[in-house]
């Protein structure tokens, strides 16, 4: 186990800058997950902390030695990507081991570490099967355990679950993180998807064009987004932002729809500045009065409704926890959490 430092790293491609001086701190045992969207630099950043992509110009460390121009094969971490890239002519056990056999370890040591890394991933009776002969979630813990024993000091995940359906990404998320959990070892896991970032992360780092947008843990992102994009891609279903200012004490939308203030709010400090007004789904319930608005759509899941309204032009949208027997067309009046409303310079984007 180690602590990884990345300090002011560049990645250019001739005249193209893909990432732009990018600094994160990961301590040792943590696990931080690198969420953005596609071509956000998320992956080439993972691939320069592995050593398969040059840094153009900055330092990465891992412990206490610089590895910002070592070959991948002396940084002493090991990588698990989206294809599971397993031998398909070798057996289960043979493909977790085949790392070490290369180092030249004795068949006991081999034999040792393949059987620990099986027993941790509920792959002890599927060492003698070949890879065709497995499900996609079990090719993907074969790909763990394979990293699993070369005991490295940090663990790279490059979107593991993409290929798996919706139920096994769930479960594997488990699996991974039940992982960490008991062997402790600092892990960097790249994603696409925000819902498995809140899940697995103690740290989440937040890309976009290449840049850091926010640092944080699952929670202090989701309760304090730094600014837009943050308070947009982290959430599901996403936050809503409704455009307008604040006048006579009230939030007043560019269509007319009025709105209430987050508590404790300096009106005068704001007052009359372009600024955009966020709620999240989930912090609004329906009420006997309040703001009113139509029904659109409606998706049930037995568990929750979400719902898209009609209020005065502004289309917002509502994630219902309790059973309610609304259609489409419906008018029904709502409330929001105030506690939970956030406002935003919409001129720089930056919560305030």
């Amino acid at each position: 186990m180690a602590p990884v430092n990345i300090q002011n790293i560049q990645k250019r491609y001739g005249q193209v800058k893909v990432i732009h001086d990018i600094s994160v701190d990961i301590a040792d045992g943590e696990f931080v997950v690198l969420v953005g969207p596609s071509g956000c630099g998320k992956s080439t950043l993972l691939r320069m902390i592995a050593g398969l992509e040059e840094v153009s110009d900055g330092e990465i460390h891992i412990g206490r030695r610089e590895v910002s121009h070592l070959p991948a094969r002396d940084r002493d971490i090991a990588m698990v990507f989206q294809n599971y890239a397993l031998y398909p002519h070798m057996t289960v056990a043979e493909n977790m081991g085949f790392a070490l056999k290369l180092k030249k370890a004795s068949p006991a040591e081999i034999n040792a570490k393949v059987q620990k890394a099986a027993a941790i991933l509920g792959l002890e009776n599927l060492l003698d099967r070949l890879p065709r002969q497995l499900s996609g979630g079990q090719r993907q813990r074969v790909a763990m355990g394979r990293a699993l024993v070369r005991d490295p000091q940090v663990f790279l995940f490059d979107e593991p679950l993409s290929n798996l359906d919706a139920k096994l990404r769930v479960q594997m998320r488990g699996e991974i993180k039940s992982m960490h959990q008991r062997i402790g070892t600092t892990t960097i896991y790249v994603t696409h998807d925000q819902v498995e970032a809140m899940t697995m992360a103690d740290k989440i780092v937040v890309l976009h064009g290449g840049l850091i947008e926010q640092v944080g843990s699952p929670l202090e992102l989701y309760d304090r987004p730094a600014n837009l994009f943050v308070a947009g891609f982290i959430g599901s279903p996403s936050m809503n932002f409704i455009d307008g200012r604040i006048e006579e004490g009230v939030f007043r939308s560019d269509k007319g729809l009025i709105l209430p203030l987050p508590e404790g709010l300096s009106i005068a400090q704001y007052g009359g500045r372009p600024l955009v007004y966020g709620i999240r789904p989930e912090h609004i319930r329906v009420a006997t009065s309040g703001i009113s608005g139509r029904v659109g759509i409606v998706e049930g899941t037995g568990s929750e409704i979400y719902a898209k309204l009609d209020c005065g032009g502004e289309e917002i949208s509502c994630l219902f926890r309790e059973r309610l027997n609304i259609r489409f067309g419906d008018q029904i009046d709502i409330a929001l959490d105030q506690a939970s409303v956030h406002l935003f310079d919409k001129a720089s984007g930056k919560r305030l």
